[in-house]
């Protein structure tokens, strides 16, 4: 049944995101006018003229995603010293799954990079601290190591291999992420006095931080977010356009919403 889901929520992703539709409407201009109802074509042009505008003017992205951002708020390092934690735990979704690890043997961090530099960071300000790194790929069809792997190699790269890491590399979306995650922190975590679990520092994007914090909160785990990866500002750029941030932008966006949605609906959340 999991399988199934992560399938449904990839094939429904690509149907939804606006720059497949501005294709799907091409296409169709195209049979009109091969059918020579040049009125319905030229209709469908300006449609898809139209979604390429959308896509392009930064602010209508920006809106949505700067309150998907601001949803779950950020803690400062101050306010996670100041009390007792298990460890860190790092959400996989920035570490490129491709040939490129086996032909070229570098590891090839893409969008989401915040994650791994973060992590780093984490790693290095509380050496005390064991850390978890969860994810397989959330791709179809994955190539080459897992997220995971690559991250312990990372960890040897930057001379920490002599911390104390733990690897899971079986999930493939954010619901398993916790679900294989929950025995680990479970066993690695330290627990206060009265018996209550000690949180974990959570890193990931902050578009994906509410839902992240709704499954963990489902399954009545402790976490304290540090979102990471801001895709927007306190003030929203009116008179930019940019065909290329707007694609991110709505593909983010479209990512966490249906991602929201469908796991309401099935009871994740």
């Amino acid at each position: 049944m999991d399988t199934l889901f992560f399938v449904l929520s990839k094939i429904v992703q690509l149907a939804i995101e606006p720059l497949n539709w501005v294709i799907v409407i091409v296409v169709l201009s195209l049979l009109f006018l091969a059918l020579r109802k040049q009125h319905l074509s030229k209709r469908f042009l300006l449609l898809a003229l139209a979604d390429l505008l959308l896509i392009g003017w930064l602010p209508t992205s920006e809106v949505f995603l700067r309150a998907l951002e601001d949803a779950s708020p950020k803690a400062s390092f101050t306010q996670a010293s100041d009390q007792p934690l298990s460890g860190i735990i790092i959400l996989g979704g920035a570490i490129e799954g491709s040939d490129i690890f086996t032909d070229r043997g570098e590891v090839s961090i893409y969008a989401s990079a915040e994650r791994i530099t973060k992590a780093f960071e984490l790693i290095r300000k509380y050496p005390q601290l064991p850390f978890i790194f969860s994810g397989f790929s959330g791709r179809l069809s994955p190539k080459g190591p897992s997220e995971a792997d690559a991250f312990k190699q990372l960890i040897t790269e930057q001379g920490l291999a002599d911390r104390s890491g733990y690897y899971e590399n079986q999930s493939r979306n954010t619901y398993e992420n916790v679900l294989y995650l929950k025995p680990m922190m479970a066993q690695v975590g330290q627990q206060n006095i009265d018996g209550t679990p000690q949180p974990w520092l959570l890193i990931t994007s902050a578009s994906h931080m509410y839902r992240a914090l709704k499954i963990f909160e489902k399954q009545d785990l402790s976490v304290i977010p540090i979102p990471v990866d801001y895709q927007t500002a306190k003030n929203l750029r009116w008179g930019t356009f940019d065909l290329e941030e707007g694609v991110q932008n709505w593909n983010k966006l479209t990512h966490e919403v249906l991602g929201l949605l469908a796991y309401w609906i099935t009871g994740k959340i």
